[in-house]
């Protein structure tokens, strides 16, 4: 099987087209009247809406609160538009993708706000929207109405031209414009994902440090502190010896425990070596042979590269514990703007997104950094899995704010 996922969804907008008209009323045709006749009660309550909110919020600018107002009304814009959209959806087989939030939740305190509000251009677009609409229903209500009782051999061809124009005025003015307000909302949604891989790496960290080196550094404590007393009571003894190797292995195991918790944060081998190194450091732990190339002109941002080097070391955990490999291989090379990444394995295959392997959560890291995660991989295998980052110049400072 083959599952992507991309950074941005493309625009639905257009896809679910009706099929042909035809000289026969099908369900199709019944749900385009339906929305011609009811253009015409909607568009004049939003009509009323817009215009009594730009002469009120125009009439009130010169007082103090005028330009709030014009503002809230430009929000209700934001709902009715919403309204349509879903009418569209419902009636028309139109999909487009819902603009970003509302810019009154942005930060920046309450003038900021007011500002994001009066020049936000999901809401004006709206507005302009309910405007040009009236008129348009009544063209459309008054047609579609006639056509009925006149010309309704022929209706299903009116009617889909008419709802034609309407599906365009729809995307025009109510879809994201130019793609922004969808990159927008993308980004919040990335945002979120970011937000909260982070919350649970740090929810890791401290569960691993709480149940492994800190329980080992209490036993030691504890340890330590009983020798302590036996050694100040005089009982030099085969005992306190005892403990004391005990405790001396507990310090061992303890500081392999942090020494692998530190290589999970952030390898010190991947910010003195690369790339290459650490990826070589991550194979010689796998359980399968892996061949690692990696051809490289230059090291990548420090992000991309930390990502790069997870985003590995996952899969290679999961060529150990549930691909039954017998070899695999590590391939990394940049393409143009892209750092590319292909994770291949002889194994039984069919790893998926919802396979229970960490995949899902992969391909949600990658595409909040504009990545690209494919998974192809057939029942009896073998898998090939191929990752995608932005390729973007490492700083002239190394994470330590030394200069290379």
């Amino acid at each position: 099987m083959t599952e992507r996922i991309l950074a941005a969804d493309t625009l639905d907008g257009g896809t679910d087209r009706p099929p042909p008209a035809r000289f026969a009323y099908d369900w199709h045709t019944w749900k385009e009247i339906t929305h011609l006749l009811v253009n015409l009660p909607t568009s004049i309550i939003g009509f009323t809406y817009v215009v009594t909110v730009l002469f009120v919020g125009a009439g009130l600018t010169l007082t103090v609160i005028g330009l709030p107002v014009l503002a809230l009304g430009l929000m209700g814009a934001r709902q009715l538009g919403k309204v349509e959209r879903v009418r569209a959806r419902a009636l028309l087989g139109v999909r487009v993708d819902e603009p970003s939030r509302l810019p009154f939740r942005r930060r920046g305190g309450f003038f900021a706000a007011l500002w994001m509000g009066l020049k936000d251009p999901v809401g004006w677009r709206a507005t302009l929207y309910e405007l040009i609409r009236l008129p348009w229903s009544i063209v459309t209500f008054t047609v579609t109405l006639t056509s009925l009782f006149v010309l309704w051999p022929v209706l299903p061809f009116i009617a889909r031209g008419l709802a034609n124009a309407d599906r365009a005025m729809v995307r025009a003015l109510l879809s994201p414009s130019d793609g922004l307000e969808r990159r927008i909302a993308e980004l919040e949604s990335d945002r979120g994902v970011v937000v909260d891989t982070a919350a649970a790496d740090l929810r890791r960290i401290e569960r691993d440090l709480h149940d492994g080196a800190q329980a080992r550094l209490v036993a030691l404590a504890m340890g330590l502190g009983l020798a302590k007393e036996k050694l100040l009571e005089g009982q030099a003894d085969d005992t306190v010896a005892a403990m004391v190797d005990e405790a001396h292995g507990e310090v061992k195991l303890a500081l392999q425990e942090l020494r692998d918790l530190a290589r999970g944060i952030h390898p010190a081998v991947l910010t003195d070596r690369g790339l290459d190194a650490a990826l070589s450091s991550v194979a010689s732990r796998c359980t399968v042979p892996v061949k690692v190339t990696a051809e490289l002109p230059s090291r990548p941002a420090a992000a991309i590269e930390g990502s790069a080097y997870f985003t590995v070391s996952e899969l290679l955990q999961n060529v150990s514990k549930h691909s039954g490999a017998r070899s695999a291989s590590v391939d990394v090379w940049r393409s143009d703007n892209r750092l590319l990444i292909q994770v291949w394995d002889d194994g039984r295959g069919g790893a998926s997104l919802d396979g229970g392997t960490g995949m899902a959560g992969l391909a949600d890291r990658l595409g909040a950094v504009d990545g690209l995660f494919v998974i192809d991989s057939p029942v009896g295998g073998p898998t090939t899995i191929t990752a995608e980052l932005p390729w973007r110049d490492r700083d002239l400072t190394d994470a330590s704010g030394a200069k290379r």
